[in-house]
């Protein structure tokens, strides 16, 4: 008779574990997001005069995970990045893209954002900007916004 109160007290504390561990995960998976990213010249500092274009995704995860790509047409790209800086502001660069295939730019494996930098993401001071030998600043860029 002892072992039933005890088997269901053992059964309610593994679903309130069950359901913790769902929240968490709940919580995590909400808080990530993918965002979509329109590249041009026209963001540029100063703005540039290009028929080139791109399109970006970008997802950072609650650990700071990043995971993202840009997608290039009309230019030859010399060199990528993810840089810190807010809309009409040029930044630092956080993150260097790789690239992946012909045109695609991406974000590399085990990419992380500092506490401070994920401040700047949610706040919407990241953006790709993309490179080219012609202008060697940065020919298109996408402002990151949250």
């Amino acid at each position: 008779m002892n072992s039933v109160p005890r088997t269901v007290g053992r059964a309610r504390r593994i679903a309130m574990n069950v359901f913790a561990v769902f929240l968490t995960s709940s919580a995590i998976c909400a808080s990530s997001q993918e965002l979509k990213v329109v590249l041009s010249g026209n963001q540029e500092i100063p703005p540039v005069a290009t028929s080139a274009s791109g399109t970006g995704t970008i997802t950072v995860n609650a650990d700071r995970s990043v995971i993202g790509n840009a997608t290039i047409t009309g230019m030859s790209v010399t060199v990528a990045h993810l840089h810190e800086g807010a809309a009409g502001t040029s930044g630092p660069i956080i993150i260097p893209l790789i690239r992946t295939a012909d045109n695609v730019w991406s974000v590399p494996s085990g990419a992380r954002l500092t506490d401070a930098q994920y401040e700047s993401y949610k706040a919407g001071n990241l953006y790709f900007n993309i490179h080219s030998e012609a202008h060697r600043s940065g020919e298109i860029r996408g402002q990151i916004k949250p």
